[in-house]
């Protein structure tokens, strides 16, 4: 399977609504690792699959996992998840809205730029067992073929600061 087209033609999904082409190079699934950290916990490498797809709607479908790596270089327990969709909108803009299991709610606002996207929290929503989290900040993009990505994060008291980053190969799918 040569394209993103392909792997949904495939799997029996319609073709990719005209508005995402924007944001086509980020089509597929991806795996790689990356590094977490923070004032409130200690740093550790982490692995990591994306997915990216559609469902011939104008938005994309987006879910990510990840794991801790042991020192060894094992998978070891699960950390954190996202679910959510990337709603593309005139002159390069879009929207992402991103949901996690541990009751925090974000919408984005940011801009397509090429192979590049960025992203500033429009809003953070928290149930009330949910940890303090006020604001985030994130910048996905090629890096030759490989997607990485960097989120800064607000939250227990902390302001805005740099909290993870990754870079991911793409094992499904192209653009």
């Amino acid at each position: 399977m040569d394209s993103a087209k392909d792997v949904f033609a495939h799997r029996g999904q319609p073709e990719p609504h005209p508005a995402i082409a924007p944001l086509s190079f980020l089509l597929g699934w991806w795996e790689g690792a990356g590094v977490v950290g923070y004032p409130t916990i200690e740093s550790v490498n982490f692995g990591q699959e994306i997915s990216f797809s559609h469902n011939g709607k104008p938005f994309l479908i987006y879910s990510s996992r990840t794991w801790l790596l042991e020192q060894d270089g094992k998978i070891g327990r699960p950390l954190a998840m996202e679910v959510g969709f990337w709603r593309p909108q005139p002159d390069n803009q879009v929207e992402v809205l991103l949901t996690h299991p541990t009751g925090i709610t974000e919408i984005y606002i940011g801009k397509i730029e090429g192979t590049k996207v960025e992203l500033i929290t429009d809003a953070v929503v928290r149930t009330a067992s949910a940890k303090e989290v006020t604001a985030g900040k994130r910048l996905y993009g090629l890096i030759g073929t490989d997607l990485g990505y960097a989120y800064d994060l607000a939250a227990v008291g902390q302001p805005l600061q740099p909290h993870l980053s990754a870079q991911l190969k793409r094992v499904a799918g192209t653009a």
